[in-house]
């Protein structure tokens, strides 16, 4: 990777980047509580994983980080220690040589991984600022767009591919391994290897939520197959650089007056000619098959979604004819929705003069004072009517008149207020 690259991504990101005075302060080491640095800490990790998610890493070395991605004429940031040591023990990098190894079984992973909870040995500072770092959000990052890839060229739910196309989609071996390591603890990948003549590796990954099933027969067929399309396509470059390389000599010897070398590169030619239509013929053979293969298992997957189907419609108690009645249905509803929009948005709409509007409302208002002015005398008669009523009531001695009840509050609160001036 360019550090200059890497430079320029990084004024880009942090515009302050070459301000001397902020810079000084980023470079020092950490010092004080944690709540003192939390700011510069963020700041860095965040920085580390947005360069190396940039330039499309996830192994990262981080001497390389430190003296040649944040050097700034030979100062380079003191504190750059201790982010590497505070995200280690965060879980956002891991030693490469701690991922599990992809070729083990369950059980052996199983087995390591409670060794490793009841035996945590401490590691030293060394071990990890000398060793290359996995970037653990970035592996997850890099194995998801892996997995969308493969899953792009297939139907099912599985697929097998051979270790080498897996290598070039991650990008290295070390990164193959580091892919499915993560892919195989959450139970989406296995390794696969079978011995046919030579040692054959693949990989079988799951594009399904579901369990990853077990290797079959199968998978190791198809392996195989897709390890000889790759030999026969490797065979058929080097027959294309052979026959390239002939024609130019035949050429050049026909130039220069000798014929009978002419001759021998011509022949060679032919041979090489006839080997590649005989490799071909065969890597079309072989590519036959394997789509024969993935048309049977997209066959397979159509019938159980047929079968399945017909069981829902028997426990639901529908026939076929009542589905495709009420899809016929279903579209004649669309289409005479379709029909109303379409004449909704034709209709003109009227125009409106505000002064019209102005004009009706002034009108509501008068109606509504007139209303108001109606309805003040009836209440006030109301009123006088009901005050005659209660005059006119005889009530007992031992009843109050209403301004008694009124006034009696009042000399209650009279004789409270004189005991406690007497008090």
């Amino acid at each position: 990777m360019d550090p200059e690259a890497v430079k320029e991504f990084i004024r880009r990101e942090v515009p302050d980047w070459d301000d001397e005075v902020v810079a000084m302060a980023r470079f020092k080491a950490f010092s004080g509580q944690r709540s003192d640095w939390e700011l510069k800490f963020q700041f860095w990790r965040d920085l580390i994983i947005k360069v190396s998610r940039q330039f499309g890493l996830f192994i990262i070395d981080p001497v390389q980080v430190k003296k040649a991605w944040f050097d700034r004429g030979g100062m380079t940031p003191l504190c750059i220690d201790d982010v590497v040591l505070l995200m280690h023990s965060e879980g956002d990098v891991v030693r490469i040589s701690d991922l599990d190894d992809p070729g083990s079984g369950r059980i052996a992973r199983l087995l390591r991984t409670v060794k490793n909870l009841m035996v945590q040995q401490p590691v030293k500072q060394e071990e990890i600022l000398e060793n290359t770092l996995v970037l653990v959000p970035l592996l997850k990052e890099k194995a998801a767009d892996v997995v969308k890839i493969l899953s792009e060229g297939h139907w099912t739910s599985t697929c097998v591919v051979t270790l080498k196309k897996f290598r070039n989609l991650c990008n290295g071996s070390n990164e193959a391994s580091a892919v499915l390591s993560h892919l195989s603890g959450c139970g989406k990948a296995h390794k696969i290897s079978i011995n046919r003549g030579e040692l054959i590796e693949g990989v079988k990954v799951s594009f399904s939520q579901t369990a990853l099933p077990g290797i079959s027969t199968l998978d190791c067929d198809i392996l195989h197959l897709l390890r000889t399309t790759e030999k026969l396509q490797d065979q058929l470059e080097v027959m294309d650089q052979r026959c390239e390389k002939s024609k130019k000599s035949a050429l050049a010897s026909l130039k220069s007056g000798h014929r009978k070398v002419a001759l021998r590169h011509a022949r060679e030619l032919k041979v090489v000619t006839e080997s590649r239509e005989k490799c071909t013929s065969l890597l079309n053979r072989v590519e036959e098959v394997l789509n024969t293969i993935a048309d049977s298992e997209s066959t397979k997957m159509v019938s159980e979604a047929i079968k399945t189907g017909a069981r829902v419609m028997k426990d639901i108690k529908i026939s076929a004819d009542d589905v495709h009645d009420y899809l016929e249905e279903l579209e004649e509803t669309i289409e005479s929705q379709k029909q109303v929009e379409k004449a909704l948005e034709s209709a003109p709409y009227p125009d409106i003069d505000d002064e019209d509007i102005e004009e009706e409302l002034l009108e509501l208002e008068m109606d509504l004072e007139s209303e108001s002015s109606q309805v003040l005398p009836a209440t006030s008669d109301t009123a006088d009517s009901l005050t005659e009523m209660f005059s006119e009531l005889k009530l007992g001695k031992t009843k109050q008149t209403l301004e008694e009840q009124a006034t009696e509050p009042a000399q209650m609160k009279d004789s409270g207020k004189k005991i406690l001036e007497a008090a």
